[in-house]
Formats: structure tokens, sequence, C-alpha cells
């Protein structure tokens, strides 16, 4: 038979089944009567020189049925394509699934859909007619996201039986009930595994996202619905955090237009910061609680999580599972983490120190100058050691979250979580200070306002050129060069009336494409502009305005970046941003201890304590600590949670519980029953 591709025209031919009925066939999402129709989800590499027992192993048990250890999954072999080209790698597989067996996957997932109700419940196949939408056989209740990433855990879950290492591999050990696609990951035989792209939803999303200049709010349920609820929270905090600068943006105009000399007012302008840091962070867990229980993600459980492919260890058994697996000593990693990676980590926070003493030189010798002869020439001279200065830091923060990398992954945690928390925190320490290190020397140890003003201007403007440079257009130029040569050669065997590409040459086209590596530096960088923000925009209001420039360009440039440079990613299913939303309270709790220095720095407080130092610096520490125990009131009075979701989430616990009783009751009438 035939199968296309979401939005390919064009068929390619497989023998899916005894049928010998060949079929042109549409985008399809379930299984017809004669169970021949086939949806390619998720696309399979292995390495061009796997040997062919391994493959025949590995396809055997992906098609097996479950109840025999397999995964039940529809597999096939992609073809060459209209533009074959030399040395093409014939290892890559396509996977999808029947409809039956992606409802049961649903449900094995533990997803929420909503009810009949109205309410977001754990999806069962024996209860699947009660769920909204659900018509007929069930096409189109389940997303492609969500198909694709059952497909990812159905694989991911593929567990070994009595095999002692894949066949034809004696050095890739097995140990019954692990995961098999994470050692082939491990051990280099599966190069990649990714989702594929739905050409015309595709299209449909790149038009509505940044295809056409609108003031309208981006269509985050389409980005859901397309790569999942972990994007999907990214842009919606990326838009939020854009609409919740405007007051601070528009407050801050008037101050820098009009109170440009009066540092005395920007007391005010602190104040406002204060307040505005807070109930930002608040007003959005509030928002993003929303949004996942919209998804069905705020109440999901989240799954045991499976050890890291890159970890490894002596032999022995996990005590939680009981099950033979790789072991680590804790203790030799605590000692990998303080030996090692504490000194290195310091070590750097010393280079960055050393750096930023450079550029004070600079700036001073650059200064001189200007005094001496202060021309036009000279003024710009003067901003020349900032913009230097923040390139280093950017080139600085690259280097360093390479070596960052480097050593979380010598660390050898078990966990993924564990990994990126330990890599998070490493590259938070650094960023904050290689950023953040040279404002507050000025801003406290020099105490020069004009300056602090001109470095954090320079530093943000040309921070956010570098980034724009970085994130959107070399990653565009790049993959443009790699792929130049094959594009070059399918646009050769396309004819003008037949625009889309051959389903093998759009796999292979989509399988040379850029790894999107996740949200991790998408989040670093707000929450950079965020401290810029928070912690110095009282002595530069402008930076709030700023920042919602470059955030706007943000939008347009990561989603181009996901729409056409970036393969497909699986789907996260994210309740929330995670580690991030600490980090942001983090550093809106230092802003109030920032905020509170600069206005005891002001004039105007300082007229108030001519003699008293000391007294002056007793009244800051006691308005600061005042601050933040205002800003921890605040945060407790408003609900994490909004009421009405409360009460839904409280009404199906009272509704699980209830049921759970009278399941009992039911059982216990059964076995007196028996008895008797």
């Amino acid at each position: 038979m035939s199968f296309t591709a979401p939005g390919h025209q064009t068929p390619v031919n497989l023998s899916l089944c005894s049928s010998s009925l060949k079929r042109k066939m549409l985008p399809v999402r379930s299984l017809d009567s004669d169970g021949c129709r086939f949806m390619p989800l998720v696309v399979l590499e292995l390495a061009s020189d796997t040997k062919e027992e391994a493959i025949v192993w590995l396809l055997g048990r992906i098609r097996d049925q479950q109840q025999n250890g397999g995964a039940e999954l529809l597999v096939e072999q992609l073809g060459p394509g209209a533009a074959a080209l030399e040395k093409e790698n014939p290892n890559v597989f396509l996977v999808g699934a029947s409809w039956q067996r992606l409802l049961t996957g649903a449900e094995d997932m533990g997803l929420f859909k909503e009810f009949h109700d109205g309410s977001m419940r754990t999806f069962t196949y024996t209860n699947k007619q009660n769920f909204k939408d659900f018509k007929g056989d069930g096409d189109g209740f389940l997303s492609t996201a969500e198909c694709q990433l059952i497909i990812k855990h159905e694989l991911d879950t593929l567990r070994a039986k009595d095999e002692t290492h894949v066949p034809g591999y004696t050095h890739a050990k097995l140990y019954p009930g692990k995961s098999i696609i994470r050692r082939l990951q491990s051990k280099g035989i599966l190069v990649q595994m990714f989702p594929l792209h739905e050409k015309e939803k595709l299209k449909k999303l790149s038009f509505s996202w940044y295809n056409k200049a609108k003031l309208s709010l981006q269509p985050i349920n389409d980005i859901r619905q397309y790569y999942g609820e972990g994007l999907a929270l990214y842009f919606s905090f990326l838009e939020y955090f854009t609409f919740a600068l405007l007051p601070m943006a528009l407050f801050g105009v008037p101050y820098y237009l009009f109170d440009w000399e009066d540092y005395d007012k920007y007391v005010v302008f602190a104040v406002f910061n204060l307040i505005w840091c807070t109930v930002m962070l608040e007003v959005w867990k509030r928002h993003s609680a929303t949004l996942a229980y919209c998804w069905g993600t705020l109440s999901r459980k989240k799954a045991f999580e499976e050890p890291r492919p890159g970890f490894h260890g002596v032999l022995g058994f996990n005590p939680v599972t009981g099950r033979e697996e790789p072991l680590y000593s804790s203790t030799k990693r605590l000692l990998r983490v303080y030996l090692v990676s504490l000194p290195f980590v310091l070590l750097c926070l010393y280079m960055s120190l050393y750096v930023m003493m450079i550029y004070f030189m600079m700036e001073g010798w650059a200064l001189a100058v200007h005094d001496e002869d202060p021309t036009f020439w000279t003024g710009i001279l003067v901003f020349i050691p900032s913009v230097i200065y923040a390139v280093v830091i950017e080139v600085m923060n690259l280097i360093y979250r390479y070596a960052a990398e480097f050593l979380t992954k010598w660390e050898n945690h078990r966990l993924e979580s564990s990994h990126q928390n330990h890599l998070v925190l490493k590259v938070l320490v650094f960023n904050f200070f290689n950023c953040f290190a040279s404002l507050f020397y000025i801003a406290f140890v020099m105490q020069d306002v004009v300056l602090l003003r001109q470095s954090l201007a320079t530093l943000l403007i040309t921070s956010q050129i570098l980034n724009q440079i970085m994130e959107a257009f070399l990653p565009y130029w790049l993959q443009r060069r790699r792929n130049k040569k094959m594009i070059r050669r399918v646009q050769k065997r396309i004819t003008l009336l037949d625009k889309e590409l051959p389903l093998a040459d759009q796999v292979r086209l989509e399988a040379d494409m850029s790894t999107y590596l996740g949200t991790f530096d998408d989040y670093l960088e707000l929450f950079l502009l965020f401290g810029y923000v928070s912690l110095f925009s009282c002595v530069y209001p402008l930076a709030a305005v700023l920042v919602v420039l470059n955030n706007i360009t943000e939008v347009y440039s990561d989603a181009f970046k996901m729409c056409r440079v970036f393969r497909r990613p699986f789907s996260d299913p994210a309740a929330n941003i995670g580690v991030w939303q600490l980090a942001f309270e983090a550093m809106s709790a230092i802003a109030v201890v920032t905020n509170c220095a600069l206005i005891g720095m002001s004039p105007q407080v300082k007229a108030y304590f001519p003699e008293s130092p000391t007294q002056l610096i007793l009244w800051t520490v006691a308005v600061e600590h005042c601050l933040l125990a205002f800003k921890f009131i605040l945060a407790f009075l408003i609900p994490d949670v909004p009421k009405h979701i409360r009460i839904k989430l409280a009404r199906l616990e009272f509704e699980s519980l209830k049921a759970l009783k009278k399941k009992k009751m039911l059982e216990a009438a059964e076995l007196n029953k028996s008895v008797r």
C-alpha cells in the first residue's frame, strides 16, 4: 500500500499489510476496517553501519504485541527519495501506530482530556465516549503532538527481557527491565529520534504566528497543539513578560525625558519597581496555572523517571524498582561536585572579576582622553570600552556554557532532572556575576550614577544585538548552508506544478536540520533582561522600553527558528516554567536589596542624615527588611491557583474518593457473597 505524511502529496510505497489494494492516503489519524492505514509520526535514524541482526531485533521488538513485551507499533524503512544522495543512510525508519493503540497509549501516559461536564480528567479507554470532542472512532481527538509523544513514550518504555546485549554488539549490555532505546542512544547505535512536521499545519501556524504583521496576541493554543505545553508556556511567558513591562516603560519615559538629572525623584520609580516585580511574578503563576489546567497538565502525575542515556556505573540492583541497572556512588558524585566543579566555577568567577577590572582600566583611560580633548571622536571613544566589555561578556558566557555542560555530564547524575538542575545552577551563578558584577561595582563602590546609567544602556543594547545575531541570523545562515546542496538537488526533480517535497526527501531534509535543545537559553536571556530591569532601571528608566522592543523581535525570531530552522521537538507536557520561576523570584528578592541601596544613596535621602552615615545604613536596612516582608506577605495573599480552578480540582478529588469508596464497598459485597 502507500501512505502520505501530513501535508505531502507524493506517496511512498510500503508493504504494511496483506491487502493488495493500493491507495493514495490523505493525512490519516486512524485505522480503517482492514487495518491498512498508516500515518508516519516519528523518525528513527540508526547509524549507517548498524548491523543487520540489531536492526531486525529492534524492529521486531517495536512491532511485537504488548503482552510479549513489544511496543505494538507500526514501523517501516524509508526508501530512497527522488533526490537520492551519495552515501545516503539507509537505516531511517518511520514509526506510527493504529488509532486504538494511540488511545491506549494516552491512557498509559495519564493524559488529561476535557470531560463532558467541562472538567479535566485522566483519559481512560473504556470511558472514552464520555470525553468531549470524542466522536466516532476518536479520529482527531488527540493532536499530532500528543500522538508523537505517545509514540516516544512507548518507545522509551520498550524494555529488555532476557537479552544480555544488543544483537551484534557484545559491548552494548542490556539489563532486564531497562529501556532499550536509551541504551541504543548511549552506545551511538540510535543516532536520532524526532517527530515529523505537518506541512499544512506548519504553514498555517507560520502565517498566524510571524508571517503577517499584527498587533494581536500570539496563537498560544495553536502553538500548544503543534509543539506541546512546554514551548507554549515559554511563548506565553514571553508575551506576558512583554505586556507586564508596558506599565514600567510608560512610567519610565517621563522620568527619562523630564527628570534626567534629578536623581532624587527616582526613589518613586524604585518603589514602583519593587511592587511591580512581586505582582508581576505572582499574577504569572495564576495565569500559568490556568493555562496548565485548561491543557490538562496541572494535576498530571509525573512518571517514574528513567536514568539518563549517558549515565554509567557498576552493575547492581535498584533498591526502589528491584531491577538490575548501573549504579554510581553518590559520594563520588559529591566529591566531583565540591572538589572539581565548585573550584572551577569559583575560578571562572575570579577570571570574570579580572576581566571586569581590565574594563574599568580601559574606561578610565577613555574618560581621561575625553577630558583632555573633548571632541566628537573622543566622545565616541568613551562608549567603546563598554561595547567591548559587552561582547567579551557574551563570549565568556558562551565558553562557560560549554564547560558547564561538560562538567555536569562528567558528574554523572542519574536523572535528567538532577542533571538539568545542576547545569542551571552553574550557568545562572556565572551569568549573573558576569553580567551584573560591573554594575554593582559602579553603583555601590564607585557610586557613579552617570557611569552606571551609561554602562547599563551599553550592556543592554549590545547584548540584545548580539543575542539576535546568535539566536536568529546565525542559525538560519548555517542551516541554509548545510541544506543548500540537498535543496538544490531536490528542486531539480520537482515540477513547477508540484510544490511539495516527496516524503523521503522531506524526512531526510528534516533529519539534517538543527536539533532544538530546549528553552534553557531562551529563559536565560529573559532572566538576564529581567535582572537589568528590576535591579537598576531606576537610574535608567528606558531599560524597560528597550526590553519591550527586544521581546517583540524575540517573538518573531523565535517563531521563525521553530518553524524554519529547527526540526520539530517532542511535546513537553509541562505544568509551569519549572526552576525558572524560582530563579525569577530570587532575582526579584535581590532587586529589593539593590533598589533600597540605590534609594539610600540618593542625595534626597542622604540629606536627612547629614552627620550620621551609620544611621542612614540602619534605616536603609530596616526599610529593605520591611519591603521584603511586604513582598512575601503580598506573595502569600495572592493565591498561586485561581479559586475557580481550586474548586474544580477539589471536586474532582472528592469524586475520585467517592468512586474509590464505592468500588471498595462493591468488592466487600462480592467477597461476602462468595463466603456465603
